[in-house]
C-alpha cells in the first residue's frame, strides 16, 4: 500500500471541502483533497442552481399567463414544452458544473486524490485500500444525501429524490411530493406551474421551516392556489397498482381519498454522509445521530485535530454557510493547535418558491416571548406588491421589548430574498428597529412593507418602555 504524509487532508470536494482545501493551501500547508464521488458540488449539479433554473422557467410561464388581468391578451393558452425545458435546465446546469470542474482541474494534480476515505485512526486515513495517508489535521466535508424512508420503497422505480429530478427527460402528468421543506416547495411549485398535477403532503405543519404560525399559514394559503398542499397529512396507504403509485389519504375536507400518480418525489430531508468514514476509530465524541460534536465557532471536533464543515455537520445546510465553514475549518486545520474561534454570521435561510420565504436570526421558538415584540406587515395591501400583482404573504420582525434591538424575522412574500438580506445585515450590525427606521426608504418599493413592520415593532417597544418606566420612555425613544 502506498503511503504519504501531509499537513492537511480534506475529505470531500464539495463547496465546503474546496473552501477548506484552498484555505489550507493558502496557509502554505501540504494539503490533499480526497473525493470518491462526482466532482461539481451538490449546489451546481442537483441543488441551488438547477432548481432555480427550473423555477425561472416555471415562473416565466406563470407570469406570462397572469398578464390577462392587465389587459394583455393571448397569453392564456401558453404552455411548456417540458422536454425542452428540462434540456435547457441541464444545459445551463452543465455550465455551472463546468466552472467547478475547471477549478478542480486547476489544482495541483498530485494534491487531488480519487477514492473513498476512512479513518484507520485519528490521524491516519485509508483510501480505497490502496493509499495510506498520515495527516496532521483532517477536515471532514463529505456533504449529505437524500433520506428515503423504508415505507416508500414500495414505489420502486417510480420513486425519485431531488437528486433525480434533473435527469428526467420530461415531467410527469401527476406527481405526489412528500415533504414541504425548501427542496419540496421549490420543486413542487415549479412542477405545478409547468403543468404537472401536484399533490404535496407534509406532517406536523412543517412547511418551509417556518415556526411562526401566522406566517406559515399565510404561506400555505398562497401555495394552495398553485397545487394541493396538506401541511398535516394523514396517509392511510401507499401501494403500486397496475404499475402506478397509488396513495390513499385523508383529504383536506376530511373525506377518504385515493389518487394515482406517475411519480413520487420524496423530499423529506437529507442526512450527513458519514457512515463510511469509520469515525469510531478517531476517538472523537459523536452525537446520537453519529455526527461529530464540534464547536461551531471553530469547526473543531472536541480538542482534536479533526474539523468538520458543510452539510455533513447537520447545522446550516446552505452553500454560503458551507463556504464559510470550509474556510474556517481549513484555516484552523492548517494552524492547529493554534485554533481560532470566530463570531459566525447571522443565521439566514431563503426558499425561492413564490411567495418567497426568509428566516433570519434567532429561531422564533427560542425567543423569550415575554421580552419580545413583533412587528407585522401583510403584503396583500402593500402598495408596490399590489402593483406587481405579487401581493401575497406576511412578514414578522422580532425585537427586544425593552432595548428595541432587532432579534430576527420570519416572512413570506415578494422579493423576500432582498428583504431577508437587509434584515440579516441589520442583525449582523446589531441595529435596533429605531436605527433601521432612520435609514432611507424610497417610494413605491416593497421595502416600505418592511418599514411598516418595523414601525409596529417600534411602537410596541415604546409602549413597553412607557409601561415599565414612563419617565425613561419619554426621554429616550425605543
Amino acid at each position: 500500500m502506498k503511503q504519504i504524509k501531509v499537513d492537511v487532508a480534506v475529505i470531500g470536494a464539495g463547496t465546503a471541502g474546496m473552501a477548506a482545501y484552498r484555505a489550507a493551501r493558502s496557509a502554505g500547508k501540504e494539503t490533499v483533497l480526497i473525493e470518491g464521488a462526482e466532482f461539481g458540488t451538490t449546489c451546481a449539479r442537483v441543488g441551488c442552481m438547477p432548481s432555480k433554473l427550473l423555477l425561472a422557467a416555471a415562473n416565466g410561464l406563470h407570469d406570462a399567463k397572469a398578464q390577462a388581468a392587465r389587459g394583455i391578451e393571448g397569453t392564456h393558452d401558453l404552455e411548456a414544452n417540458n422536454e425542452h425545458v428540462l434540456a435547457y435546465v441541464r444545459s445551463e446546469r452543465d455550465h455551472f458544473v463546468k466552472g467547478v470542474l475547471e477549478e478542480i482541474a486547476s489544482f495541483a494534480p498530485e494534491t487531488v486524490i480519487r477514492g473513498y476515505a476512512r479513518f484507520e485512526s485519528r490521524n491516519v486515513l485509508i483510501v480505497d485500500d490502496s493509499l495510506r495517508i498520515e495527516a496532521a489535521s483532517v477536515v471532514i466535508a463529505t456533504g449529505s444525501a437524500s433520506v428515503i424512508p423504508d415505507d416508500f420503497e414500495v414505489f420502486g422505480d417510480r420513486l425519485i429524490t431531488s437528486d433525480d429530478v434533473f435527469d428526467l427527460k420530461t415531467l410527469p402528468k401527476r406527481c405526489a411530493v412528500f415533504g414541504a421543506g425548501p427542496i419540496a416547495l421549490e420543486m413542487g411549485q415549479a412542477f405545478a406551474r409547468l403543468g404537472v398535477d401536484v399533490f404535496m403532503f407534509s406532517q406536523k405543519n412543517q412547511v418551509g421551516a417556518l415556526t411562526d404560525t401566522p406566517v406559515r399559514e399565510a404561506l400555505v394559503a398562497a401555495l394552495q392556489d398553485d397545487f394541493y398542499l396538506d401541511p398535516d397529512a394523514t396517509i392511510h396507504e401507499k401501494s403500486m397498482q397496475d404499475g402506478e403509485p397509488v396513495i390513499r389519504f385523508k383529504s383536506l375536507d376530511g373525506s377518504d381519498r385515493t389518487e394515482r400518480f406517475d411519480l413520487v418525489l420524496v423530499a423529506t430531508g437529507r442526512k450527513p454522509t458519514l457512515s463510511g468514514l469509520r469515525l469510531e476509530n478517531t476517538g472523537i465524541e459523536l452525537d446520537n445521530k453519529g455526527v461529530p460534536v464540534f464547536n461551531e465557532q471553530s469547526m473543531q471536533c472536541g480538542d482534536s485535530s479533526i474539523f468538520i464543515a458543510g452539510d455533513c455537520d447537520g447545522t446550516r445546510p446552505f452553500l454560503s454557510d458551507a463556504a464559510d465553514e470550509g474556510k474556517l475549518a481549513g484555516d484552523n486545520a492548517a494552524n492547529f493547535p493554534n485554533v481560532q474561534a470566530i463570531k459566525r454570521k447571522v443565521p439566514f435561510s431563503l426558499v425561492f418558491c413564490e411567495p418567497q420565504v426568509a428566516i433570519v436570526g434567532a429561531s422564533y421558538d427560542d425567543l423569550e416571548k415575554q421580552m419580545t415584540v413583533t412587528g407585522s406587515v401583510s403584503f396583500e395591501t402593500q402598495g408596490r406588491s399590489r402593483v406587481l400583482r405579487q401581493n401575497r404573504g406576511l412578514l414578522h420582525v422580532y425585537a427586544h421589548a425593552k432595548t428595541g434591538k432587532l432579534l430576527g424575522a420570519q416572512g413570506c412574500g415578494p422579493a423576500v430574498e432582498h428583504l431577508g438580506h437587509l434584515l440579516a445585515w441589520a442583525l449582523q450590525l446589531e441595529l435596533s428597529v429605531e436605527d433601521m427606521l432612520k435609514l432611507p426608504y424610497y417610494h413605491p418599493v416593497i421595502e416600505e412593507g418592511l418599514r411598516t413592520a418595523l414601525k409596529e415593532a417600534n411602537k410596541k417597544c415604546f409602549e413597553e418602555r412607557a409601561e415599565q418606566a414612563p419617565e425613561l420612555a419619554s426621554a429616550v425613544g425605543c
